[in-house]
This record gives C-alpha cells, sequence and structure tokens, in this order.
C-alpha cells in the first residue's frame, strides 16, 4: 500500500512557509492504519525490544498498537507536570527555549531494552530527547521508529548510532 498517498499535505500550517504533513487521514482509513502497524511491527521484530515507549501525543496513537502487536508494555513519555507521582526528566532544547520529556520512576529498568515509537522525524530533538531519558533510566535504546521521516530536516542526525527505521521517506 502507497501509505504517503493517505497522509494530507497542508500548506502554510501552523505559519506561512511550513508544510504540515497531517497523518490523521490516514489514521481514519482502518486498513491502512492496520497495515501501518503491521509493516513497523515487521521492521522492529528484529530489534528485540523488552518494551515500547513513544512521547505524547501522536507517538501514543502508532506506539499503543505496536506495542500490543509485538505483545510488549507500553511506556508513555509526557511533557512535565502530566504523570503522577515521582518522575525522571530530560530537557531538550527547541528552536525557541526548552521543553522536557518524562517518565514515572522505575518504568524503565536497568538494562531493558526499549524501541522507542513516533510518528514523524523532523529535526529530531524530541526523539534524541526520548533516547536520552531511556540511557538516564538504565535502560538501552533497542531502535527508534517512526511512520515518516521529513528528510530535509535532517533530524536523523540527531539520534546517533541508533538503528531508525521509518516507513515514508519524503521532503520537509
Amino acid at each position: 500500500m502507497d501509505f504517503a498517498s493517505k497522509i494530507r499535505l497542508i500548506k502554510d500550517f501552523p505559519r506561512p512557509g511550513i508544510n504540515f504533513r497531517d497523518i490523521t487521514t490516514l489514521l481514519q482509513d482502518g486498513p491502512a492504519f492496520g497495515q501501518v502497524v503491521n509493516a513497523l511491527a515487521d521492521l522492529c521484530r528484529e530489534m528485540k525490544p523488552d518494551i515500547i515507549a513513544c512521547p505524547e501525543a501522536r507517538g501514543f496513537v502508532l506506539g499503543a498498537p505496536l506495542a500490543y502487536v509485538l505483545g510488549k508494555g507500553l511506556v508513555l513519555m509526557r511533557k512535565p507536570g502530566k504523570l503522577p507521582g515521582k518522575t525522571i526528566a530530560c530537557q531538550y532544547q527547541l528552536e525557541y527555549g526548552t521543553d522536557a520529556l518524562e517518565v514515572h520512576e522505575g518504568a524503565i529498568r536497568p538494562g531493558q531494552r526499549v524501541l522507542l515509537v513516533d510518528d514523524i522525524l523532523a529535526t529530531g530533538g524530541t526523539m534524541a530527547a526520548a533516547a536520552k531519558l531511556i540511557q538516564q533510566c538504565g535502560g538501552q535504546v533497542a531502535g527508534i521508529a517512526f511512520l515518516l521521516e521529513l528528510e530535509g530536516l535532517k533530524g536523523i542526525e540527531k539520534l546517533g548510532n541508533h538503528q531508525v527505521v521509518t516507513l515514508i521517506k519524503c521532503e520537509a
């Protein structure tokens, strides 16, 4: 299936000059969504993850069904203040400031192999922070999976030596 044809392009969103890739049109197509999850599972099985982790919010949309198909647990990575209880955080740089991701303390066990999943690889900042957070917790990044990579933004360069898989590659 041509997954790229299921993703809507919205020009000048959220501001002029940005070409936004809207995956909601793919998600609304049940058979296509199922094929995306199965295709990602096929690419990720060889990474032998112990658990799946994904940043909010659209990472949840792909990470949860992928964890189900692979028979693995799911760790949610949230913005500060969204998780109850004790958390571990990793700050990262944005174009205009900083942000952070948090996980529950103990959600990632030392030595655990973690597959990181998100919808789109753009600048790579969020997923680089997610990988650092896994390492802060004592886990190992087994690999990183995306539905779509915006190649012109070179976000993959921020992900170092991690194994990265994507289903779709296109220009930003």
